[in-house]
């Protein structure tokens, strides 16, 4: 099947508009830097939505500029995806930008060949070592339940995203290949309109899309992306001559992401909430992904694992025609964000521990869940702050003891350890496991299935059942 990607497919007349973004106003003394972000792709708003609504780039800027004698503009530009961002980056409305993996290689192969704006990757917003950000779901009245009944079907997704590279793996994994489905590209707000109308038999997407109408109850899990344990996530790219002739601004900006980041991970559901705000997503969706433990860790540094991600990515792209050949050794440059943290440098970028991670007691079991990989956790709808438990058997203690309506309960996949809504989970009741460990939940039927099957006893049930049966 011919697979035609326009909107990556750069042309000349936008190459031909090649300009500096930035540049100092009439008075040779205002400075306009110029800021591309998607405000709804929630795992970047730390270089984005977040990082505008709390000013802190232009705190930075501010000191900068009294130590310069120089005034700083800041102007930021919203995008509903990586390309029409990187289009812009070509014609040098943009100097920094934030976008997934598989569009910032398209950026730095675009750029490459124009010394004005060719781009580099300077930093990284949220990951998920797993791939777990990047999800296919079907309609809840779907009669399919692996990704091999996608045979034939109509497949949404944003052709030439990780998402897509999602779907090829995970059909590879199926002994199938992207001809055994029908490949729809669409926008992700697109896509999952035409998922709710019927009109595509599942939508392969990335962050917030695919667990926004799950928890919406439009649609349930199919396949997670998580299965082929190939690292995903989200970056920050600058234009590399913009940051040769302005290496401050450009380090002010990531010092200014690490602020942001920090905030987040110190006060996860206070910045959910007012990204939830911002952006008009719901609060609950914003929580699963940028919670402690979430599917999101936040962090700037750039791991080894997120760059050997990108070179099993890069084929793929090629072979869809979205890009040329990158050198990945070129295009990757830590020199700004290593600035930022200085000595701490290596052993922040060597960690891959949870940069949020879930603590505090559990106060119906008893106990601390500091560390503990069945960590869950509720959020009440009376409550200013959420409640934690030992493991999710405990979890639908606490909330059939409460009696209280709950806005969003958190509980880790049993085989994987992917947070998922504890009400859209698929229960598994195992009289054989320890007082409270009998209620495990799993993000498809079939992964509860296959355990049922393996587990003489077990049964599975939906999520009401299993708050009864605690």
């Amino acid at each position: 099947m011919s697979i035609r990607i326009p909107v990556l497919l750069l042309g000349a007349a936008t190459v031909a508009a090649l300009a500096t973004g930035c540049g100092a106003g009439d008075d040779g003394k205002t400075v306009t830097v110029d800021i591309g972000y998607q405000s709804k792709t929630i795992n970047t708003v730390t270089a984005g939505t977040l990082l505008r609504d709390r000013g802190t780039f232009e705190a930075e800027l501010a000191e900068l500029g009294k130590a310069k004698g120089l005034t700083y503009k800041v102007e930021w530009k919203d995008f509903a995806a990586g390309p029409p961002l990187t289009a812009q980056m070509l014609a040098g409305q943009v100097d920094i930008g934030s976008m997934g993996d598989a569009p910032i290689l398209v950026n730095g192969s675009k750029t490459r060949d124009h010394a004005d704006v060719k781009s580099e990757l300077i930093a990284v917003t949220g990951y998920n070592l797993r791939g777990s950000l990047n999800q296919i779901v079907v309609p809840t009245n779907s009669t399919a339940s692996t990704i091999a009944d996608l045979r034939g079907e109509i497949v949404s997704t944003s052709v030439g995203s990780a998402a897509h590279g999602m779907l090829a793996t995970g059909l590879s994994a199926a002994g199938m290949t992207l001809e055994d489905v029908k490949l729809l590209g669409q926008d992700p707000a697109v896509g999952a309109s035409a998922l709710q109308g019927d009109q595509v038999a599942a939508l392969a997407q990335f962050v917030p899309w695919p667990q926004k109408l799950v928890y919406d109850g439009k649609a349930k899990l199919l396949y997670d992306g998580g299965s082929a344990g190939i690292p995903t996530f989200h970056a920050v790219v600058a234009g590399e001559r913009f940051g040769t002739e302005n290496p401050d601004v450009v380090t002010a900006f990531l010092t200014a992401v690490r602020k942001t980041t920090d905030y987040l991970n110190q006060n996860p559901l206070e910045a959910a909430l007012r990204v939830a705000e911002i952006t008009g997503l719901p609060a609950e969706v914003v929580y699963l992904y940028n919670g402690p433990n979430g599917l999101v860790s936040f962090d700037p540094t750039i791991k080894t694992q997120q760059v050997d991600a990108l070179g099993k990515l890069l084929p793929f792209l090629k072979s869809l025609g979205a890009l040329s050949d990158l050198n990945l050794d070129e295009f990757v440059d830590d020199r700004y964000i290593r600035t930022v943290y200085g000595a701490d440098y290596d052993a922040a970028s060597a960690s891959v521990a949870a940069p949020a991670p879930l603590t505090g007691t559990d106060a119906t079991c008893g106990g601390a869940v500091d560390g503990l990989a069945s960590a869950s956790e509720v959020w009440f709808a009376d409550s200013p702050k959420t409640a934690v438990a030992k493991t999710p058997t405990c979890l639908l203690r606490q909330i059939a003891a409460t009696g209280t309506t709950v806005r969003a309960a958190y509980v880790p996949d049993f085989a994987t350890g992917t947070r998922l809504f504890a009400a859209t989970a698929t229960w598994v009741s195992d009289p054989a496991a320890g007082p409270d460990d009998r209620l495990l939940p799993f993000a498809t039927s079939v992964a509860a299935q296959q355990y049922a099957t393996a587990h003489p006893g077990a049964t599975v049930i939906d999520y009401s059942a299993a708050l009864k049966a605690r």
